[in-house]
């Protein structure tokens, strides 16, 4: 069942712009101040910006000149430059600017990009890799992060995390604090994306698997032209678990026509109106589509048990393996599902 909530109207900000006039000079010529007075106050302004795009300590000269090229490219009008561009790149390290605590056990880090006018230069869908070595470590842990900010947020990167007991990257990152840095590598594609590239597309996810599945909600709903109509089934431990839950609620609200979401809990509270237990097929068989109906694809993305019940593992990064579990035996076929 679909929570129902109460639609919230936005009032978008008005504004009312006061119009003055004023005489001529007398003698009919222009003011020499009207004249030249507003390429002087553009230059004032421009030295002004790049002042203070320079404004930094001897200690940071590389910040403050990635600043100023940042801010001469704004005046020129140029897109902003990508963070990662894959490739032969190599690791690029971030420092980590803010940390907000979600739940006992997930926080949003947020990590500031090179220079604060870059995009992260992810595409949909398309993750990050993380690296970390910790002092009695033999060998470095990798291991691969959806950022949950938009593909064109400037400046920084976000993402939600889930500490995992004996996880060493996600305790690593839950112990770390502002400014610690960490080394980033990507983008890494999955499921390229454009708009009405399928009709209806389903989004099964556990645990952490709901990133990659918000950044593709993002790409859909952000997209005026985008129509695809959205199912996600999402399964966790607790209610408290149920990472962006208000974010995929305000999908709801605002595209009740085009998104649904069912949850799943192991463990509900009191009251709970949803799913309980694991996602099985009774469920699955109400909510997805059918199987034969055309342009339909199914995504798949969260623990090693999930995909053995729903549609069976990727044998390798690069190879989907073959379907099985719940999804092959309602009649899916192969083609019809992504594994993340």
């Amino acid at each position: 069942m679909i929570a129902r909530h109460v639609y919230r109207a936005a009032s978008p900000l008005q504004h009312n712009v006061r119009h003055y006039a004023t005489g001529g000079a007398p003698t009919g010529k222009m003011n020499p101040w009207l004249k030249y007075g507003g390429g002087f106050v553009g230059v004032i302004m421009v030295a002004f910006g790049i002042a203070r795009a320079l404004a930094k300590p001897p200690e940071d000269k590389e910040q403050a000149k990635a600043n100023f090229e940042a801010y001469m490219r704004r005046i020129r009008g140029e897109p902003a430059k990508k963070a990662f561009t894959g490739g032969d790149q190599g690791w690029v390290d971030l420092k980590l600017e803010s940390v907000e605590e979600l739940s006992h056990n997930t926080k949003k880090f947020r990590f500031a990009l090179p220079d604060k006018d870059d995009v992260s230069g992810l595409q949909v869908a398309s993750a990050l890799l993380t690296k970390y070595k910790g002092p009695e470590m033999e060998k470095p842990v990798i291991r691969p992060y959806t950022p949950t900010s938009d593909e064109d947020a400037r400046g920084h990167v976000d993402f939600v995390i889930k500490r995992y007991p004996n996880g060493p990257m996600s305790e690593h990152m839950h112990s770390m604090e502002p400014p610690q840095r960490l080394d980033f590598k990507g983008p890494i594609p999955k499921y390229p994306w454009e708009a009405n590239k399928h009709d209806h597309i389903c989004l099964i996810a556990g645990g952490t698997g709901i990133t990659p599945m918000y950044q593709l909600c993002r790409a859909i709903f952000n997209n005026p032209s985008d129509k695809t109509k959205v199912t996600l089934v999402f399964g966790n431990v607790t209610e408290e678990d149920i990472l962006l839950k208000r974010e995929f609620e305000d999908l709801e609200n605002k595209y009740p026509q085009r998104f649904r979401a069912f949850y799943m809990l192991d463990k509900p509270p009191e009251g709970w109106t949803q799913g309980t237990g694991y996602i099985n097929r009774e469920l699955l068989k109400q909510v997805l589509p059918e199987p034969k109906v055309e342009n339909i694809k199914i995504f798949v993305c969260g623990p090693p048990g999930l995909y053995k019940a729903i549609s069976g593992p990727k044998k390798s990064p690069q190879d989907q393996g073959d379907l099985a579990g719940l999804l092959k035996d309602l009649g899916y076929a192969k083609d019809q599902v992504y594994k993340f």
